[in-house]
């Protein structure tokens, strides 16, 4: 029977950049194993909230609780513009972030080949495409087997079949026991994957559940219609947030 059990958990977050409110009284719960999709418009707050549940800043208000093993890295967190130090190949990349957390620098060719990059692995890092980039990245994420990986808009910027790439190596990384929290613009992809989808929509989570529920809930066929229904409003709009009263 599948662990369903909470591995991180977020409380009545806020999060204020000075008199601007990004995040008002947002609660989430990441099972244990699952794949958690984060969607909504830009300027939603995603991000922020994608960094504060990997632990990267600090809420304004609220509590974050991890709920995992005690490993030498809890979380492992790929920005959605990772970048490496030129000069050096994506073998010795991973080398480098594998002694920073006491991990066999033997095994940088391991996290490699999970994503597909072993052939890349004398390649110095600066003449990788975005994807590879994007790939390595996620390897460097893996670094000390966190068991959870937050990725902050994988797909971004790819080519279509990269992103499916990218978002099959997130799959695999589940099937294997990992915990994915991922943000992302492509619904499709999300679609393909989530086990459950979160949507934030100025700055609270408007909606929750499986991609079944959601379809249900809405009495819909796929989740750009959840998407659509769920905030509302104009579909090409920023959302800005406003300042406090």
């Amino acid at each position: 029977m599948t662990d369903t059990s909470p591995i991180l958990e977020a409380r009545g977050i806020d999060h204020d950049y000075g008199t601007v409110s990004v995040l008002q009284d947002v609660s989430v719960t990441i099972p244990k194993g699952s794949v958690t999709a984060l969607i909504g418009p830009n300027g939603a707050g995603k991000t922020t909230l994608i960094r504060d549940l990997a632990g990267l800043h600090e809420p304004t208000a609220g509590e974050i609780t991890y709920h995992g093993p005690e490993t030498a890295r809890e979380i492992g967190y790929l920005p959605q513009h990772p970048a490496f130090r030129p000069g050096f190949t994506c073998r010795e990349t991973l080398e480098f972030y594998a002694s920073l957390v006491g991990d066999d620098e033997a095994a940088a060719m391991e996290h490699l080949s999970r994503v597909g990059l072993e052939d890349a692995a004398e390649r110095n890092v600066e003449a990788l495409s975005g994807g590879m980039t994007r790939l390595l990245g996620i390897a460097q994420a893996t670094i000390g087997d966190p068991p959870i990986i937050v990725l902050d808009e994988p797909g971004s910027g790819l080519d279509p079949g990269m992103s499916m790439h990218v978002f099959d190596v997130a799959s695999e990384l589940a099937d294997e026991g990992i915990t994915i929290l991922l943000s992302s613009h492509d619904l499709e992809l999300v679609e393909r994957i989530a086990d459950e989808v979160l949507v934030l929509s100025d700055g609270q989570i408007v909606q929750r559940g499986s991609m079944t529920e959601l379809r249900n809930r809405f009495g819909v066929d796929s989740l750009w219609s959840v998407y659509e229904n769920a905030i509302g409003g104009d579909l090409d709009t920023v959302r800005v947030q406003g300042e406090h009263a």
